[in-house]
Order: C-alpha cells, then structure tokens, then sequence
C-alpha cells in the first residue's frame, strides 16, 4: 500500500492552473506526475554523469539470445 503524506503548500496559481490544462488531471495527481518527472530528471542526469566512464564490452546479438544470418 502506498503511503501518503498530507502538506499544505503556497503554488503560484497561474502555473499550477497551466499545469493541470497541461496535464488534463486534477491537482493532486498533476503535482505527483510533476515530483516523478523531477526524480526522472535527477535519475537521467546521475546516468549522463558517467557517460564514458564506464566500459562495457557486450556482444549485443549474443545477450539478446538470438542469431543473425
């Protein structure tokens, strides 16, 4: 089950207003699909921080299991 917690905050009205025009939901669920693009976000950037500081030698056809004539 998830858990949630309730908070109380102060949005400029013209953004939030955009924002669920955007998103065609309601507040609650236009500022959770704002919070998870916001993890998307950081996760992305951690990932394009190592970019070319990892090697990694992966034969594609062999790890996708199949066989190229």
């Amino acid at each position: 089950m998830l858990k949630i917690k309730r908070s109380t905050v102060n949005l400029p009205s013209e953004l939030l207003n955009e924002a669920i025009s955007a998103t065609g939901l309601g507040i609650t669920e236009t500022i959770v699909r704002g919070l998870e693009l916001i993890k998307k976000s950081a996760a992305y950037e951690t990932a394009m921080s190592m970019k070319g500081k990892l090697e990694l030698n992966i034969e594609l056809d062999k790890s996708r299991e199949r066989n190229r004539r």
